[in-house]
């Protein structure tokens, strides 16, 4: 959704209609709206100020007796049989639609008598805006579409070009609003939680390891992984979305179990008097089969989510695809880097 904010609502209606015209023609973009109405038939009376003060008359009572004219009022009541009924006055509806008629209303001036509207007011008809909307006390349009079969990110990216294409004032505001705004809002609270995610899985490993640096060993694994999300979302034409934020946040907590098996193994096994070396290989050896096993389990259980079957399946196919390919990719890494970057960090004390 693009919101056109500014003071000239003729010029945001020209501009609001241009967009929405050039939107029609983006791929993926469908059901291309405006907030912008049509103007609808409306009465205006221009008031003579000069005349309206010399008469008396008060604009306060001259809005309120025309609303009772047009909207009636309850003049009194009539009483029969103990049931009180309401006496409603209000011009008939061919009158209400006649200048002339109009132009007889009697109005009330200071001075307790009654004059025509006519003497002081022109009455004429006019097309009007239905709705005026506001933004920051600035009138806005809003023209926004659907997306079908493409990522809102291209077809944000679409819009942006016809924006610049237009080349549209600067007392013009241009603002994405809508479902743009509400993905940026939530990728900046994701994004946030990534960090928390990270942090809470160093400190569990601290007290796991005791060790500040063990956890560091076993966060090289991270990086693959997303660069295994990335590799498994262009493979297959998956765009970057919530749903694989949150897999990707999943991910922090998985990924790093396999290094967590691998590294703690290592350690038994030099606490039991192996050289570094040595404690390497059989822990490599005598963890491989678990790594996989939990790995491809994690895996093939995600397969039936990155197929995307079933009603409202293609809403969570990002995140299969997501947890696969990042699982897919430490999992290998794990065995290869984790135990090269363990011996590099316990290089100096193992010479010792």
């Amino acid at each position: 959704e693009v919101e056109l904010i500014g003071s000239d609502l003729d010029k945001l209606q020209k501009y609001a209609e241009k967009l929405g015209n050039e939107m029609k023609k983006i791929p993926g973009a469908i059901d291309v709206r405006s907030s912008f109405k049509k103007p609808r038939l409306e009465l205006h009376i221009d008031i003579d100020r000069e005349k309206a003060n010399l008469l008396g008359v008060n604009t306060a009572v001259l809005a309120s007796t025309l609303r009772s004219y047009f909207y009636g009022y309850e003049a009194t009541k009539f009483r029969e049989a103990g049931d009180d009924f309401d006496i409603f006055l209000q011009l008939k509806e061919k009158q209400r639609y006649s200048l002339d008629d109009i132009g007889e209303i009697s109005v009330p001036t200071m001075s307790d008598k009654l004059v025509k509207l006519k003497t002081f007011a022109k009455v004429n008809m006019g097309l009007g805006p239905v709705e005026i909307n506001r933004k920051n006390r600035e009138r806005i349009i809003s023209v926004g579409c659907d997306t079908y079969k493409r990522a809102m990110s291209d077809v944000k990216k679409d819009i942006e070009k016809v924006i610049k294409k237009l080349n549209i004032p600067r007392d013009i505001e241009v603002n994405f609003g809508g479902e743009v705004e509400e993905q940026r809002k939530a990728f900046s609270d994701l994004g946030l939680l990534l960090i928390i995610g990270i942090i809470l899985v160093y400190m569990v490993m601290v007290g796991q390891f005791e060790s500040l640096k063990t956890p560091f060993i076993i966060f090289f694994s991270l990086p693959f992984a997303f660069v295994g999300v990335i590799w498994a979302l262009l493979l297959t034409g998956t765009h970057f979305s919530i749903v694989t934020f949150m897999a990707v946040i999943m991910l922090v907590g998985v990924v790093v179990n396999n290094a967590i098996v691998l590294v703690d193994y290592t350690n038994i096994l030099r606490a039991r008097g192996f050289v570094l070396l040595e404690a390497i290989k059989l822990a490599g050896r005598h963890r491989l089969r678990p790594v996989l096993m939990t790995s491809f389990t994690t895996i093939f259980g995600m397969i039936p989510l990155a197929l995307g079957r079933g009603q409202g399946g293609e809403i969570w196919q990002a995140f299969g695809i997501t947890a696969i390919g990042g699982l897919l990719l430490s999992s290998l890494i794990t065995l290869v880097l984790v135990p090269i970057i363990y011996s590099i960090f316990h290089k100096e004390k193992n010479v010792l």
